[in-house]
């Protein structure tokens, strides 16, 4: 038995410049975060030969093309895992379409579990790579790249996405005082929706192959929000770096109808009110968690305990994916 697991992310800044409609022709720039919540892979060895497959839906197949999972179905493909007597099993800490990173971190444990299966060792660069080329080559999904790469590497990291496809990865050296008093707090609360994010990536795709100029200059302005948050953060400027967490969920909602609803907006507000220097809806937006920086966290804590949202603490993971099992 193989266990692989691949933590989730919450966005520290630069968000959305990591699609290549963008950094192909402007660079793009992205603070990500690594957090102790995990997507977890099984690879067993199954008792008849068939291919097994369990995630939200059970798939029994006899050879890889039948499968109906893309993801499972392309890895299996590009590792050339063929069967037959196979088993995988997905299991998640967070809900899927809740903006952190699932599908990255998923494609990467999964890809790292393969691996593992045939003996091969992977880098964590080419795991990421090898997740990009699924999700975004062979399946066109309408994302970024930040996902794949902070599931891989982990920590605290800056990400520049150059031209060239290429990828420059750098730890970002944080204080160790900043760190402990930025994990502190730092708080994640469920909005209690989820959403595709596919839908509305693909709005801002479009629209930026189309030099669409309102775009280009509000992803123009998120780098350079991402940069100043770079910097707050290393300057140990913490109510810095919150403000300009507001200013970037001011900036990110003007990208696409559907990036927040009246209900969100309140929550907003209702954080604001009552502690929350900064914040922000993680991920593409629509749905999924608000993360706040506070330092009166238990007034924070108690208005939106209140309104119904249910809190998921958390922790910086250093580890990236990893193999948990091996036997």
């Amino acid at each position: 038995m193989i266990i692989t697991r691949s933590p989730l992310r919450i966005c520290l800044g630069g968000g959305g410049t990591d699609l290549p409609s963008y950094y192909r022709q402007h660079t793009g720039f992205v603070i990500s975060a690594a957090i102790n919540r995990y997507v977890y892979i099984t690879i067993n060895e199954a008792f008849k030969p068939r291919i097994l497959v369990k995630y939200s839906k059970f798939e029994e197949v006899d050879r890889v093309e039948e499968i109906q999972h893309p993801i499972i179905r392309e890895a299996l493909k590009l590792t050339g895992v063929t069967g037959p007597y196979l088993e995988i099993v997905s299991l998640s800490d967070i809900p899927a379409g809740t903006g952190m990173g699932s599908s990255g971190s998923f494609t990467t444990a999964l890809l790292c579990a393969l691996h593992t299966f045939k003996r091969d060792f992977i880098l964590p660069r080419d795991l990421a790579e090898q997740a990009c080329h699924i999700e975004l080559q062979l399946l066109n999904e309408p994302i970024g790249k930040q996902d794949q790469y902070i599931a891989a590497f982990g920590g605290i990291t800056c990400f520049q996405f150059l031209p060239d496809d290429s990828v420059k990865v750098e730890p970002l050296k944080i204080p160790s005082e900043t760190l402990d008093n930025l994990e502190d707090n730092l708080l994640l609360f469920f909005t209690g929706a989820s959403r595709n994010a596919s839908d509305i990536l693909r709005h801002q795709d479009s629209r930026t192959r189309q030099n669409n100029s309102e775009m280009l200059e509000n992803l123009h302005f998120i780098k350079k929000l991402g940069i100043e948050s770079r910097d707050a953060l290393l300057s140990g400027d913490l109510n810095h770096f919150a403000d300009l967490m507001n200013v970037h969920w001011e900036h990110k909602k003007k990208r696409s109808p559907g990036m927040t609803s009246g209900e969100i907006d309140k929550l907003y507000d209702l954080a604001r009110a009552n502690g929350a220097r900064g914040g922000k809806l993680i991920g593409a937006g629509g749905g999924g968690f608000l993360m706040f920086y506070s330092e009166e966290k238990t007034r924070l804590r108690a208005a939106l305990r209140r309104a119904g949202l249910r809190e998921v603490r958390m922790q910086f993971d250093f580890a990236g994916t990893t193999v948990v099992a091996h036997s």
